[in-house]
């Protein structure tokens, strides 16, 4: 399965916080994370209320969260912080992982879960944080590479080659002129990286490069033979805003 990871800085740290009710699986997680490297353990939390505070006080880059605990749950937590940070959801119970993702959490970790698993999510934290300092740091520009991962190998390639990206649940898949690749990311991870001048989501599960769309016809656009819908509530702000700034100027 291939993976993108923007070009990147090396030896970063991010700041953790674990919150469980349970100091069992809180002491599983540091011995997780200190096995992986690139963490540093902030704080740990044996309550929702507890973190609370510890989220006033301190900086956090990501918090591993469990869901179920007493007087506030986890979910419920993240629905309360204005500015949450990067979070990995930590449960037994699956019923809870579409409320979790409509959070926009960075994955969603069921109990008992692997170290192969959470090696997983960890990494994909790791990308998005990175993909982040990027674009605060005002670095990502029009040549900009980005790698796409299969197993032991990287394929580098440029955004510009991309023509649009499709989500797939809990995947994207990535279309570029001559090749696609299926990546375990969500499109809003992906939105963090690419240009938004350049990147416009038309519909719910599209993501199109502006440069390359040939034609627009009613609900629909045109990139390299592909047909693409363009969401209802969408269109009118992606005509006015994008399209019409774009093509016109050419």
């Amino acid at each position: 399965m291939a993976h993108i990871i923007p070009q990147q800085p090396d030896n970063i740290k991010l700041k953790c916080l674990i919150v469980d009710d349970e100091e069992n699986a809180i002491d599983g997680i540091v011995d997780f994370l200190k096995e992986i490297g690139s963490f540093e353990i902030v704080d740990t939390c044996l309550s929702a209320l507890e973190a609370m505070e510890v989220l006033k006080n301190k900086e956090i880059d990501l918090m591993f969260l469990d869901i179920n605990m007493p007087r506030l749950s986890g979910l419920e937590l993240l629905e309360t912080l204005q500015n949450p940070p990067m979070t990995i959801l930590t449960t037994a119970y699956s019923e809870f992982a579409l409320e979790g993702f409509r959070l926009n959490v960075v994955d969603y970790l069921l109990k008992p879960y692997t170290f192969k698993r959470f090696l997983q999510a960890t990494q994909k934290a790791l990308d998005l944080y990175k993909s982040r300092l990027l674009v605060e740091k005002n670095e990502l520009d029009k040549t900009i590479d980005m790698y796409i991962r299969q197993g032991d190998s990287f394929h580098r390639i440029n955004w510009n080659d991309i023509l649009y990206v499709q989500a797939m649940q809990n995947y994207i898949k990535l279309y570029l002129k001559e090749k696609t690749f299926v990546i375990h990311q969500t499109m809003v991870s992906l939105e963090e990286i690419l240009p938004k001048d350049q990147f416009y989501r038309v519909h719910n599960s599209y993501l199109v490069n502006i440069s390359r769309i040939e034609s627009i016809s009613g609900g629909r656009l045109y990139i390299n033979d592909h047909e693409i819908p363009i969401s209802k509530h969408r269109r009118e702000a992606f005509l006015d805003s994008i399209v019409y700034k774009n093509l016109i100027s050419k």
